[in-house]
């Protein structure tokens, strides 16, 4: 399940803050992408990927760089690859924030609420201490505190 953070403050210093997930995804992230990634870029963007660094886009099935993915899908790839840094996930829409909610492991950021409504589990850490949430409404209050 993915950790939550809401204050930076929170971040543990051996983990990196990324903000710009857009850069971050073009010049590390997609050197990483394996099979994986496939279904993710399907299913936030229906987006078909062609080649290491090619998609084949939903409208027309015109094929683009894949520089040309969604922010959203962009996050959760770096977050689902890169395991050892926080992606702010204020620029995801809810597609990506429903995959987002439901991977393994991972850290987030955010300091506003930014909640998939079909979340099942997540950690959040606040203050050094760390705890596990199950449902929407105790996140939500959670994130407002």
């Amino acid at each position: 399940m993915i950790t939550i953070y809401k204050s930076e403050a929170d971040i543990p210093q051996n983990l990196e803050l990324i903000i710009l997930n857009d850069v971050y995804f073009n010049k590390n992230t997609v050197e990483m992408l394996d099979e994986r990634a496939k279904d993710i870029m399907q299913e936030i963007d229906g987006a078909c990927m062609v080649g290491k660094y090619r998609i084949e886009s939903k409208f027309h099935k015109v094929v683009l760089d894949i520089d040309r993915l969604s922010t959203g899908c962009k996050t959760v790839l770096n977050v689902m690859y890169n395991l050892d840094k926080v992606f702010c996930i204020k620029e995801c829409g809810e597609n990506a924030l429903d995959l987002l909610y439901g991977l393994q492991a991972g850290h987030v950021f955010s300091d506003f609420p930014t909640i998939s409504f079909d979340m099942k589990q997540v950690k959040v850490s606040c203050q050094g201490n760390t705890v596990v949430i199950n449902d929407y409404e105790a996140l939500k209050e959670w994130w407002m505190e």
